[in-house]
């Protein structure tokens, strides 16, 4: 589940090494914290369930801290399709959301604010399906900050992700969670992600920002078919911007920033979890730029300076993005071991003043190019010799990235925190639970954006 199997294409970049995961990886360093944890927040994190007698307050809104001095407490007594509604403080606890249909909301997302300590293993954990979390700010967790997952085996939990620590899941035993959004939350400082959906389907992630997570910002995980949403959100400081692994169908990424991370976008195939291969993404009309932070947390594979890179990934579609300022590659298609990258189509980006613009170091021919824009291709003349319209091809010299030296990272705590985010105009309105989510999906109303200063929009 980390982007620690996404490589660059041969050679390896210059910085990334062998992996060595008590040096290098955001998980092993979790698992050291964790142990720590299990005594440090003994009796010092979030209040427990309400007591039995607890009363629910009428209405569809149950306020905190005016009924409840706790988020927890609020949303123990919710029933389903209830907003629980959030006034401003800093909350130190954790939460899980197992009803379904209840809204997470602050009144005011600055500074309505989760707050793990680098002590609270997660922020708040979403099991119940068609639930929302939305305006607020989650910070300061060993693992992760928002995390939407059809895993209810609270100790599986524990180890910060959805999985079962790197055994590929039980799908059977944990159906996915159906319905999930999370909407203009921001996300920073967390030790593995920001925004987590892990066997998960039908959501949307959007209007988000996430930084200085040691893994990735936004991950989308071991869904087949996701049929989410990824939209208009900022990501910048990571490890990884975005990372989809085993996310296959369904799967949207669109108008979203993604800057000054190590590495912007990964799209993965590995056998450390279900469902792979990975297939079937669209990520289109994003800005991809300047993916060469050093003040960063180190990525778990040493991976520096790279837009967007599919290892493994099968029948993606990417397209209309502007990927710049990528200091070793700015598109790359590599085949991690045993899983060939298949069937992806590059076309229409402006990829320009990168190490290298496009890469193929994919033996598959099924990979093409088309319509691009670039001035570095490896091989040569790439997309000529891997054209879209091209049939029959066999298979190209590997391509390669320019070499660059990746820098020392920083412990995730000291990412600085992020401006100001904006906040819903109108928090008191209805509640909105996540059902028939994403709805109808237009990739192709996202236009190539015009430069990396705005977000981009259809």
């Amino acid at each position: 589940m980390t982007t620690r199997h996404f490589r660059p294409a041969a050679p390896p970049v210059r910085g990334a090494g062998t992996h060595d995961p008590f040096r290098r990886s955001p998980r092993a360093l979790l698992a050291a914290l964790l142990a720590v944890a299990a005594l440090a927040v003994s009796g010092c994190s979030s209040a427990g369930p309400g007591s039995s007698d607890a009363k629910h307050p009428g209405g569809t809104v149950v306020r905190v801290p005016q009924n409840f001095p706790t988020i927890q407490q609020a949303v123990d007594v919710a029933r389903e399709g209830d907003t629980v509604l959030v006034d401003p403080g800093t909350y130190r606890e954790s939460v899980r959301i197992t009803k379904p249909r209840i809204v997470l909301r602050g009144t005011d997302r600055n500074t309505v604010v989760l707050d793990g300590g680098v002590r609270l293993v997660n922020g708040v954990i979403v099991t119940g399906p068609g639930s929302v979390v939305e305006n607020l700010t989650v910070h300061g967790y060993l693992a992760n900050g928002v995390l939407f997952t059809g895993v209810t085996d609270e100790k599986l939990q524990q180890h910060g992700a959805g999985g079962s620590a790197y055994d590929p899941l039980d799908t059977a035993r944990f159906p996915v969670v159906q319905g999930f959004r999370a909407t203009r939350v921001t996300a920073y400082d967390n030790g593995l992600y920001g925004i987590y959906a892990f066997d998960a389907r039908g959501g949307v992630i959007e209007d988000s920002y996430a930084s200085g997570q040691a893994d990735s910002g936004i991950y989308v995980g071991q869904c087949k078919p996701c049929d989410t949403l990824v939209r208009g959100n900022t990501v910048e400081h990571n490890a990884v911007g975005i990372e989809l692994t085993n996310a296959s169908d369904g799967l949207t990424v669109v108008g979203n920033r993604i800057t000054a991370n190590r590495v912007g976008v990964t799209v993965n195939s590995n056998d450390l979890e279900a469902l792979a291969p990975q297939h079937g993404a669209v990520i289109a009309g994003n800005v991809v730029t300047d993916n060469n932070a050093a003040g960063t947390p180190e990525q778990a594979d040493g991976g520096f300076g790279i837009g967007i890179g599919i290892g493994g990934g099968t029948a993606n579609q990417v397209q209309r993005n502007l990927v710049q300022g990528n200091h070793a590659v700015g598109i790359v298609i590599t085949d991690p071991p045993g899983h060939p990258a298949s069937g992806n189509r590059v076309e229409g980006n402006r990829v320009t003043g990168n190490g290298t613009d496009l890469t193929l170091a994919s033996a598959d021919p099924g990979n093409c190019f088309t319509g691009n824009r670039p001035a570095v291709q490896s091989p040569e003349n790439l997309e000529t010799l891997a054209g879209c319209a091209l049939q029959g091809r066999g298979p190209l010299p590997a391509g390669r990235t320019s070499p660059v030296q990746a820098p020392p990272g920083i412990p995730f705590s000291q990412v600085p925190a992020p401006p100001a985010q904006p906040s819903l105009p109108d928090p008191t309105a209805p509640g909105r639970p996540a059902t028939d989510l994403p709805g109808p999906v237009d990739a192709a109303a996202y236009p190539l954006p015009e430069s990396a200063d705005a977000l981009p929009k259809p």
